[in-house]
């Protein structure tokens, strides 16, 4: 979403697809925590709004990501 390659509406649905068919499963905390950073990521304040999230905050949420992970970038 951050390099363009897919829009916010895009990354959402596929986030809400994957928490709905992991319900039941057992599922890494942090897998879980991201999928449900992602889910609602295209949420305006309103109808021709910003965004709830901007692009710096998705940021922040993706080098957190790394930081549970334990990557380093």
């Amino acid at each position: 979403m951050l390099d363009g390659s897919q829009s916010r509406d895009e990354v959402d649905r596929w986030a809400t697809r994957a928490m709905q068919s992991l319900e039941y499963a057992e599922v890494d905390e942090t897998i879980w925590w991201a999928l449900g950073m992602l889910s609602g990521i295209d949420l305006r304040h309103g109808p021709g709004e910003t965004y709830l999230h901007d692009d710096e905050q998705v940021r922040g949420w993706l080098a957190e990501f790394r930081v549970r992970c334990g990557v380093i970038s």
